[in-house]
């Protein structure tokens, strides 16, 4: 089949790459869709130490795996897990000591024409849901963790720093979630804060952003050691600061507001599906428009490329 993998940092498109051949309780995908994250991207820079197809952001078709299953159009969670030692025990199952990780962490990705992933991350799509939308799942999926983490208040002022990919998802989730006057994203690109404004969230463009520490809770979702120190300086004292950008650091980290002003620094990674798909299904979430560039998997490595470009808000690999 065909795949795009990363050896020790280096990105191929491959030919023949080996199809995945489903265990007993594996089901196989085949990929209609896959999503080019900045996870990707920081992979590919050394992050994980990755070797492997990339990809986990996806939808596709089950062709192989329990008849209740058999051509239903799906999503799948990337945790697999063993579901017996004692973070699964203790419902932390996406932190599994045993775990592999789609297109992440030991086990291949999506951005191939086949996956195969364990039947019990599987999520069957509702026929509302597209699969211009259903790409979005897993991110959108990442920013309702943040919810179950940090309950937002109507009162707090919240703040999501990067328009980016995640942020346009973030930023909505919080609005959705807490008071929407008192709701902002803070980011760079001008045409991406317009995505927001024209659906009632307010923006901050960096360039007239007065940083002072007097926000409740601050989200970063910038991918970069700059995103993170502003957001670091925008936080209230005895604030909360949510961690939602993996990259891999470049420049060095001032961690020093943080102990002064004794904020609380919380790691967010993968969340609900459930909760993405009911909020796609309702409508409460909009992602129309956030598909830029589409190319063939065969097209893979200029997407990437293409990934790369801040103007662009989300690049896609189809199989068709």
């Amino acid at each position: 089949m065909q795949a795009l993998t990363v050896e020790n940092g280096q990105v191929n498109f491959v030919k023949t790459y080996p199809e995945p051949t489903p265990a007993n309780d594996e089901v196989l995908i085949a990929i209609e869709m896959a999503g080019i994250c900045s996870t990707d991207l920081e992979i590919i820079k050394g992050y994980m130490g990755f070797n492997g197809v990339l990809g986990h952001e996806f939808v596709g078709k089950v062709i192989r795996g329990p008849e209740n299953l058999m051509e239903k159009r799906v999503v799948a969670s990337i945790n697999c897990i063993c579901g017996k030692c004692d973070m699964c025990l203790s419902g932390l199952s996406n932190h599994c000591r045993q775990r592999t990780v789609v297109g992440i962490e030991g086990r291949d990705g999506a951005f191939a024409e086949f996956l195969a992933v364990p039947a019990r991350n599987i999520h069957v799509l509702p026929d509302s849901i597209g699969s211009d939308e259903a790409v979005f799942i897993e991110p959108l999926a990442a920013a309702m963790q943040i919810v179950k983490q940090v309950p937002i208040e109507s009162r707090q002022k919240v703040i999501v720093v990067g328009d980016g990919r995640l942020g346009l998802l973030t930023v909505q989730v919080m609005a959705a979630h807490g008071n929407k006057t008192n709701v902002a994203l803070l980011g760079k690109h001008e045409e991406k804060l317009t995505f927001c404004e024209k659906r009632g969230i307010r923006t901050i463009l960096l360039d007239d952003m007065i940083k002072k520490p007097e926000w409740d809770v601050v989200v970063d979702c910038s991918g970069c050691v700059e995103g993170f120190n502003t957001a670091c300086q925008l936080v209230r004292p005895r604030g909360q600061l949510v961690m939602k950008s993996t990259w891999v650091a470049d420049k060095p980290v001032d961690l020093s507001a943080l102990v002064i002003n004794e904020v609380s620094l919380i790691g967010s990674r993968c969340g609900p599906f459930p909760d993405a798909i009911n909020a796609l299904a309702a409508e409460e979430i909009v992602v129309n428009g956030m598909i830029t560039s589409r190319f063939k998997l065969s097209e893979g490595l200029v997407a990437l490329d293409k990934a790369k470009d801040h103007n662009q808000i989300k690049v896609v690999l189809e199989n068709k």
